[in-house]
């Protein structure tokens, strides 16, 4: 069948996907502050199926079970689109490269179960740490510069973790390595030259990485464990997460990664985290400056947190900016293990900048410190690691909460801004604690506050 070449030119960066023709889209329509939002998901509801045991998957087979699921999703890329279905049972596999027009598809009582072997996310495919590019390990799933791409169903995708958490630590060796990509980075080396494989960088790759793609949906899976960071939509446009279950308690494991993307709506999904529930990024110093996409109109509705460092965090990695966010109608239940309902973290060094963020109609139980931070010094590891190399500050202004409530908190809020740039803008409007145990409101370099 003859191929067409279709680019499409994407924020500040163009995708090129090869296929054979584009399956239909819907539209959704999403009501936010900033005015309505449509987000494009794709429909496979008039699609092709290929089952993946009939390309050769046998049960406790890992070669054949990998093998037979790419040959699968190659399959129903080149005739068109169509659904690659999972069957019930467990299903042992390797890496799995999605393609455009393309749905995995986990049927109820399957389990995509991912190897722990290193060896099978390689080659090295472009990927990110922490805020930089680089080449590592593939993501367990992936898809790259694709359009129209799906994983759905009522079945699990699981990552095995015995080799993965013997990576969690951060020994020396590790730490030279994050430095030279750090350095690499702000030199503006191409990507290229960012081979992050190796005996000592062990940089651990994400359960999902959507890459430079357009038009994504994830809906009603259960995601079990992650080596790194859970679901990472990364320079992706039109992005659709709903009604998925992710449980990860490994180092590192937010559950969603909204990365310089755009229209993203995540709704009606359970997190239970070893980190935050969801943390909005925006690339990490000059990787932001260089690509110039922020995270944009990203809507967040009807979601609970059982566990978690936060239930929204934004940054650090924030130098691409982040605007228009929408948080509305969702629950921590108590008993959660929480720092804030909503953190802003920065550094001297981000640059990027936050603003337009609406947090409304949230409920919560006790909260370890308080219900809104904002934060311009976090700097973690990086901060001995590597010296400021250019210094650019955050603006952070027109943050808006209203009818948050929690049980007990340390404080209500806790803005911390820099002299020379303070925090401008925070409205904070019947948003109460039951209990504050140390006080109301600490507020440094902060103008423009109302607190009603």
């Amino acid at each position: 069948m003859k191929h067409t070449l279709v680019c499409t030119i994407l924020f500040c960066y163009s995708i090129v996907v090869s296929v054979a023709k584009d399956i239909p889209s819907t539209k959704i329509k999403v009501q936010a502050p900033f005015g309505v939002r449509t987000i494009k998901v794709p429909d496979f509801s008039r699609s092709k199926e290929f089952k993946i045991t009939d390309f050769g998957a046998v049960s406790g087979n890992k070669a054949s079970i990998s093998q037979a699921i790419a040959k699968a999703i190659d399959h129903a890329n080149k005739t068109g689109g169509g659904v690659v279905v999972v069957p019930p049972g467990e299903w042992l596999t390797g890496k799995v490269h999605l393609k455009s027009n393309v749905n995995l598809h986990l049927s109820k009582d399957a389990v995509l179960l991912f190897s722990e072997d290193p060896a099978d996310y390689l080659p090295a495919v472009p990927s990110t740490w922490e805020g930089m590019e680089c080449y590592n390990y593939s993501p367990l799933i992936y898809a790259y510069k694709c359009k129209n791409v799906a994983i759905t169903g009522e079945g699990k995708i699981k990552a095995q973790m015995d080799v993965w958490k013997t990576w969690f630590t951060r020994p020396k060796a590790h730490m030279e390595s994050i430095k030279r990509l750090y350095n690499l980075a702000q030199a503006y080396a191409p990507v290229t030259e960012r081979q992050m494989v190796n005996d000592t960088a062990h940089l651990r790759p994400q359960f999902v990485q959507f890459n430079r793609c357009e038009n994504v949906l994830i809906e009603g899976i259960t995601i079990t464990n992650s080596p790194f960071w859970t679901i990472h939509p990364y320079l992706s446009n039109n992005v659709v997460i709903r009604k998925v279950n992710v449980y990860a308690h490994g180092h590192n494991n937010d559950g969603v990664d909204p990365e310089m993307s755009q229209n993203v709506l995540i709704e009606d999904c359970i997190f239970d985290q070893g980190d935050d529930a969801i943390a909005i990024k925006s690339g990490r110093n000059p990787e932001g400056w260089r690509l110039k996409t922020p995270s944009k109109n990203v809507i967040i509705r009807n979601c609970t947190v059982k566990n978690g460092h936060q239930l929204i965090a934004l940054g650090s990695e924030l130098s691409g900016g982040i605007e228009n966010v929408f948080v509305d109608n969702c629950t921590v239940l108590d008993g959660a293990k929480l720092n804030h309902l909503l953190f802003i973290k920065t550094n001297e060094r981000m640059g990027g900048y936050v603003k337009n963020i609406h947090f409304t109609n949230i409920t919560s139980g006790k909260i370890d410190l308080g219900i809104v931070g904002i934060e311009t010094d976090v700097l973690y590891q990086w901060r001995t690691l590597v010296p400021t190399v250019v210094r650019r500050l955050t603006p952070i202004q027109d943050i808006y909460l209203e009818n948050v409530k929690a049980t007990n908190v340390k404080f209500i809020s806790r803005i911390i801004g820099q002299k020379e740039l303070p925090v401008k803008n925070v409205s904070l409007r019947n948003v109460k604690a039951e209990s504050v145990t140390e006080k109301q409101h600490i507020h440094e370099n902060a103008v423009g506050l109302k607190l009603e």
